[in-house]
C-alpha cells in the first residue's frame, strides 16, 4: 500500500510522510526542491523522513511540471495512491510571478491527473480555501459559488478542482480535493505569517500587521490537516452516482479541513509573544491585494463522511511551533 506523495519536501508532505510511514506504510515522495523559499530546510525535512525511515521511504528529485521528467522519475516505481500536495504555493507572490502558478499548478496538476488516469489509482490532491475568495458568507461552505477568486494562486486552486472533475465524470478515477485552511505547525514555511512573526519577534524587528489587525483565520494545526488527509486516502469516493460534497455525481468529493473556528489575528500574535517571551514591534498596515479579512471553515462535509475532527486549538498549536523554531535554529 504505498502512497506516492508530490511536494514530499514541503510542510504538508513531510508530516503526511511521518505519518503513514510511522504507520508502516511506505512512501515515494517526488519534489522539486526549488528556491521559492530556503531549500536548506526542504532538505532537512528530507534528510528527516530518510534518517528516521530508512527503506520506507524513497526519494526523487523531479519537476512534476515536465511529464516527460516525472513519467521517467515513476517508471520503475509501483504505488496504489497519490497524495498530490505539490504546488507552487502563496498568495502575494502570484501577484508577480503568475507564470510559475501556470505551470506548476495548472501544468503539474494535469500531469498527476495522467498518472493517476494510466496507473489507475485514486488521487488526493490539495486546493484551497483562497478558492472561497470574497465570499461574504460565513462559514465558508463547500457547497458555496467559488467564481471570483482574488489571486491567481487561488484561481489555480479552483481550476484543479475543475480539471479533477473532468478526469472524474471521463474516467471515473476517485478523487478527493481538499481545501486546507491557514496550515501551521512545526516545520512550517518561512513565507507564512506565524513564521514571519515569530522570527521578528525572536529578533526584534517590526511585524507588519495588515488591515490594522482587523483580521481573522481558521488556523489549523499540521496534525489535524494530516489527519484529514489519511483519512481520505483510506476512503476514496465511490463511484455509485450519488451526489458527494461538493456537488459531483462523479467519483469526486471536495471537503473543507480547518479547525472550524475563526480566530483574531491580534489573539494569534498575542499567544507568539508569550511563546517568545517578548513583545512584538507592531506596524499597521492596510489590507494586502489579493488578501480577505476573515476565513472560517465549515467541515461539516468531511466531518460527516469520515468522522473528521480537529483537537489542537491555537493555544496549544502556537506553543508548539515557537518551541520547534527555537530547537531549528538554535535559540
Amino acid at each position: 500500500m504505498t502512497v506516492l506523495i508530490t511536494g514530499a519536501a514541503g510542510f504538508i508532505g513531510f508530516h503526511l510522510a511521518r505519518r503513514l510511514m510511522g504507520e508502516g506504510r511506505p512512501v515515494i515522495g517526488i519534489d522539486i526542491v526549488n528556491d521559492y523559499y530556503d531549500p536548506a530546510l526542504k532538505r532537512a525535512r528530507l534528510a528527516k523522513l530518510s534518517e528516521d525511515y530508512g527503506d520506507l521511504f524513497t526519494f526523487r528529485q523531479v519537476d512534476f511540471a515536465d511529464a516527460d521528467a516525472l513519467d521517467a522519475a515513476l517508471a520503475d516505481l509501483k504505488f496504489t495512491d497519490i497524495a498530490h500536495l505539490g504546488a507552487q504555493a502563496g498568495v502575494r507572490y502570484s501577484i508577480d510571478n503568475p507564470r510559475a502558478y501556470v505551470q506548476s499548478n495548472l501544468v503539474g496538476h494535469l500531469n498527476l491527473l495522467e498518472v493517476a488516469r494510466t496507473r489507475g489509482v485514486p488521487m488526493v490532491y490539495a486546493s484551497s480555501s483562497s478558492v472561497y475568495g470574497g465570499n461574504k458568507t460565513l462559514p465558508f461552505r463547500v457547497e458555496d459559488r467559488v467564481d471570483h477568486p482574488m489571486s491567481l494562486y487561488a484561481a489555480t486552486k479552483k481550476a484543479d478542482e475543475l480539471m479533477s472533475e473532468t478526469y472524474a465524470h471521463l474516467y471515473r478515477i476517485p478523487l478527493t480535493g481538499l481545501r486546507f485552511f491557514t496550515v501551521y505547525g512545526p516545520w512550517g514555511r518561512p513565507d507564512m505569517a506565524m513564521w514571519i512573526f515569530t522570527k521578528a519577534i525572536f529578533e526584534g524587528t517590526p511585524i507588519q500587521v495588515f488591515n490594522a489587525g482587523a483580521m481573522r483565520r481558521d488556523f489549523t494545526y499540521i496534525d489535524d490537516i494530516v489527519s484529514g488527509v489519511a483519512a481520505c486516502i483510506a476512503n476514496p469516493p465511490p463511484d455509485d452516482g450519488e451526489l458527494k460534497a461538493g456537488g459531483s455525481v462523479a467519483p469526486h468529493r471536495l471537503y473543507n479541513i480547518g479547525n472550524n473556528r475563526s480566530e483574531e489575528l491580534t489573539r494569534m500574535i498575542s499567544l507568539i509573544e508569550e511563546a517568545c517571551g517578548r513583545e512584538a514591534i507592531k506596524q499597521m498596515a492596510p489590507l494586502q491585494p489579493g488578501d480577505v479579512p476573515e476565513t472560517y471553515a465549515d467541515i461539516s462535509a468531511i466531518s460527516g463522511d469520515l468522522g473528521y475532527e480537529p483537537t489542537t486549538p491555537i493555544d496549544v498549536g502556537i506553543p508548539n511551533f515557537v518551541a520547534w523554531y527555537r530547537d531549528y535554529h538554535g535559540l
